[in-house]
């Protein structure tokens, strides 16, 4: 009974430890959300990863792609080194934080940037100076590291979406991001604009056609990009901060929870 109760005190206690984790970061990530000078700020001990025409930089590290991180100092050493002005570092937005509260942001190289300070960057010259490619995301996706998946997606989305958001639909003037890219605001209407999020009907689709127990098993499978002992193109789930997953998720637990017919 003592080994017991040992046992479910652990298990109770390193579930507080996980939520009170989760709280925190979640907190965090919303003070850098609505205050531009917290966001700036945590940009001086923060991680930017990079992207070229939304494609992310990769490093092969044995056999496999990593996305490396550089520190904002490297950034604006490298903006200066090709000529261009460090203002660029603004068209970042914030994709996350680690739990020791660095913050983790995105910046595109390729695309124009919204100041129209400046033009995008040559990709050969950055892949020279970072010692990496930029590979488009879906043709590196079998060979990166499953924890890098769900931050680049998230990236990319959020890269794209402000890229296509730089008009107002209402007044055709510009709009302005915010520092941490959570919204755009067009100044003559005071229209306010937020990422949409969009859902991957293909990937409901293609969950449709196996059995409750295969999607379960594909949920449960630590790495879901690794193909199978056959060879044969297995069934993934998307990744964990898509909405298609959740959705996936949800209905692998509502079948299980379901009393039989």
């Amino acid at each position: 009974m003592f080994l017991y109760c040992g046992a479910a005190w652990r298990s109770k206690s390193g579930y507080f430890r996980l939520l009170s984790t989760y709280v925190t970061k979640t907190r965090y990530l919303f003070e850098l959300k609505e205050d531009d000078n917290a966001c700036k700020k945590a940009q001086q001990t923060g991680a930017f990863y990079l992207f070229h025409h939304l494609a992310p930089l990769l490093q092969i590290s044995e056999r496999h792609y990593m996305a490396p991180r550089v520190s904002l100092l490297e950034l604006e050493k490298l903006l200066e080194k090709c000529g261009q002005d460090t203002q660029r570092i603004e068209d970042s937005v914030l994709i996350g934080c680690s739990e020791q509260q660095e913050a983790w942001f995105a910046l595109d190289l390729g695309l124009n940037s919204s100041s129209a300070v400046s033009a995008s960057l040559q990709k050969s010259q950055m892949e020279t100076e970072l010692q990496g490619s930029f590979i488009e995301l879906r043709k590196a996706l079998f060979q990166m590291d499953v924890k890098d998946v769900p931050l680049l997606f998230t990236a990319q989305a959020l890269l794209s979406w402000h890229d296509a958001h730089q008009f107002c639909s209402r007044s055709g003037q510009p709009t302005r991001k915010n520092m941490a890219g959570s919204k755009r605001v067009c100044p003559s209407s005071n229209i306010i604009y937020y990422p949409q999020i969009q859902l991957n009907l293909k990937e409901l689709e293609a969950a449709a056609w196996f059995s409750h127990d295969e999607v379960a098993a594909a949920l449960r499978r630590k790495n879901p990009y690794i193909r199978q002992q056959n060879e044969t193109f297995p069934f993934w789930v998307p990744p964990k901060l898509a909405v298609a997953h959740q959705l996936i998720k949800e209905w692998v637990e509502k079948q299980a929870c379901s009393p039989p017919a």
